[in-house]
């Protein structure tokens, strides 16, 4: 596995160094666009509908909009002086307790390992965490962007998950249909805590699910490479029908 970051997480006068790894790989299949006559790749172009052509790389610029078609050109060496230089630490701000966390705010996943076989503070730092049932809270710089991050104990090692700021999150409280909720019945409520009740487990097991869709499109390519006939089939028309509106009891007393 490759690491994308190396450094230190860093806390009073104390320096762990560390190596984060991603923490998750996606496995989609990664559809390409093809010409629908030929099958080939299509290409995308740099093309200005002003000038009427198409544009080198070397003639473009970035820019942000500043007013209704009106741009403010950034040039590469206001870019290089604005970005923030490549920390080597991470540097722990403050610690709070495990859940306190919103995961709205859950960004993307990493391993963080230790540089050395059996770094005692790495260790001692991943116990203590565990123990107190910590989260540790702090800031670096990754790939050009400034990070808030959260550190947690993660099985045998740490989980450095980095987060969302603030302002980034929308407001639940725009979505219209929410501003108001309807009158809940005694009944309605009853018969759906015993619906969840009943298809509750002990512990959740995230393997026994799978991209079906995937799944059946990698199947579908195998037999396409072996040279077979591939007929997909068309679902019933009246399977497509929208199912008539049961009532809500009703519908909570059949589930059961």
């Amino acid at each position: 596995m490759k690491a994308v970051w190396s450094g230190s997480i860093s806390f009073g006068l104390v320096d762990i160094p560390v190596s984060l790894y991603s923490a998750v790989e996606s496995q989609s299949l990664g559809f390409r666009l093809l010409c629908g006559k030929c099958k080939t790749p299509i290409k995308y172009q740099r093309y200005c509908p002003k000038c009427e052509k198409e544009v080198a790389w070397e003639d473009v610029v970035k820019g942000l909009e500043i007013g209704r078609g009106k741009y403010f050109v950034v040039d590469k060496e206001t870019l290089k002086e604005l970005r923030p230089e490549k920390t080597e630490s991470i540097d722990l701000v403050e610690f709070v307790d495990a859940g306190q966390i919103d995961p709205i705010y859950f960004d993307s996943h990493y391993f963080a390992a230790p540089e050395r076989k059996k770094e005692k503070a790495y260790f001692l730092f991943k116990e203590v965490l565990q123990t107190m049932n910590k989260v540790a809270v702090g800031t670096f710089v990754m790939k050009e962007k400034e990070h808030v991050c959260a550190i947690s104990a993660y099985k045998k090692g740490l989980l450095l998950t980095t987060l969302n700021y603030a302002y980034e999150i929308r407001d639940i409280n725009d979505i219209e249909v929410l501003k108001s909720a309807p009158k809940l019945k005694k009944e309605e409520e009853k018969l759906a805590k015993e619906l969840i009740s009943k298809l509750s487990e002990d512990e959740f097991d995230i393997t026994q699910f799978k991209d079906t869709f995937a799944e059946e499109l990698k199947k579908l390519l195998k037999k396409k490479a072996k040279g077979e006939v591939v007929k997909v089939e068309e679902e019933d028309e009246a399977a497509k029908q929208a199912k008539p509106e049961k009532n809500l009891v009703d519908a909570l007393k059949a589930s059961l």
